[in-house]
């Protein structure tokens, strides 16, 4: 399923004007995330990028945005501090609310890891929070700063070099990151948690992750994302996390409202509400998504009807033949169906009232099947093949009867 993004723009703190993107599901929304990312980082950095984009296509819509001063945002850099940082992360979370759905989840990459876990017990639709190299107290920044703290301190405001970058930066900002402590916020966090970590990671320690997991109440996980750098800068180590984290927190999405017979009986196909044409199709306890190509308005987020009907036909032919070759013990190691259709002239058929030649539906199978078969046992697999049910229902003349919710029917 292929995620949709939008771009978007919100206040934070201060009534400054946030910029950031949303990564929507290509169908219904069954759960939303907010990630904040690392210190001096921004919201198109490539883990934070991979991560959001994985999760919209299992169905959780992702916000990720750039905190005051970062990236595409308003605001002042040097103004800033963790405080202000979380207090974005609020504003989002409400913003996401507001906008699409409340956050479930809370994600944070580095410093962003401190930020959501001091901003999820303000966010009340929060269960669950996921950790990725995040420093076990705000103060570890300070690492980052040695080259500048005297200056800082000295002046109240110096220009420091941070991974090769020029930042300008104020006394306050070492205030706030040595009064804030996460602990009491691990603590009573009030939300599942999962701390991801690299083992070498030589900006964060290991034992930074340790302390959290140690500090926070079950239920909590941990996932060592072995041999990454703190970046998760190869593809295929923030690829990982992706599959993790979307793993992990299926137990604490809520599933989106699903559509119901009043009869309790068949099919229902009902519109999402998303899209000119995606419609979510309940088969029992079965989901699944039928759409429209892009080309004609559609996300492709699911085979159109005509792909579900050729799927039917092709479906019902391989169980056909498998219930066959059981019963006779035709050694048929393997049956796949390939369907194709068209709408062709019919020259035999009888002409319509208008006096133009009448056209009907061609499906053509083209039967694949394998194993050490006889002549004639393949022959009879083509034979009963022909008698499956959505064979001979689609060669049948058939009745739709239409009813209205008000109980009157139209044949």
């Amino acid at each position: 399923m292929t995620a949709r993004r939008e771009r978007i723009k919100f206040q934070g703190f201060g009534g400054t004007e946030l910029a950031g993107k949303v990564e929507l599901p290509a169908g219904p929304i069954r759960g939303a995330a907010v990630f904040a990312h690392c210190f001096t980082c921004s919201s198109d950095v490539a883990a934070a990028a991979r991560i959001s984009v994985a999760l919209a296509e299992a169905g959780i819509a992702v916000m990720r945005f750039d905190f005051t001063g970062l990236g595409a945002s308003d605001g002042d850099f040097a103004d800033t501090n963790f405080s202000t940082n979380v207090a974005d992360l609020v504003a989002a979370s409400a913003f996401m609310c507001d906008r699409y759905e409340a956050p479930g989840l809370l994600i944070g990459h580095s410093l962003g890891g401190a930020a959501v876990l001091a901003a999820a017990p303000e966010v009340d639709s929060v269960k669950a929070v996921v950790t990725i190299g995040a420093p076990a107290e705000p103060s570890h920044v300070e690492n980052l700063l040695s080259g500048g703290i005297e200056a800082l301190q000295a002046d109240g405001e110096a220009t420091v070099d941070i991974g090769g970058r020029p930042f300008q930066l104020k006394a306050q900002l070492l205030d706030d990151l040595r009064r804030r402590t996460i602990d009491q916020c691990v603590a009573n966090l009030g939300a599942a948690l999962l701390v991801m970590h690299s083992p070498v990671d030589n900006i964060v320690g290991v034992e930074n992750a340790a302390q959290i997991y140690q500090v926070a109440r079950h239920p909590k996980s941990f996932i060592a994302l072995d041999g990454a750098d703190h970046l998760l800068s190869k593809r295929r180590d923030s690829d990982f996390a992706a599959s993790m984290i979307r793993a992990w927190v299926e137990r604490y999405l809520d599933e989106a409202q699903q559509p119901s017979s009043t009869s309790g009986e068949g099919v229902v196909v009902s519109e999402t509400g998303q899209g000119k044409f995606l419609n979510q199709v309940v088969a029992g306890r079965h989901r699944l998504l039928m759409d429209e190509p892009v080309s004609v308005g559609g996300y492709d987020a699911g085979p159109n009807p005509y792909e579900l009907l050729a799927a039917a036909l092709g479906g019902c032919t391989s169980m056909t033949m498998r219930m066959y070759a059981e019963h006779k013990k035709i050694p048929l190691e393997r049956a796949e169906v390939e369907v194709r259709h068209a709408t062709t002239h019919c020259e035999d058929c009888e002409t319509s009232a208008s006096g133009s030649t009448p056209k009907m539906d061609e499906w053509t199978r083209v039967l694949h099947l394998t194993g050490d078969l006889t002549d004639e046992q393949r022959a009879g697999l083509v034979r009963i093949a022909d008698r499956c049910p959505v064979h001979l229902t689609l060669e049948r003349s058939s009745r739709v009867v239409t009813e209205v919710s008000d109980g009157k029917t139209t044949a």
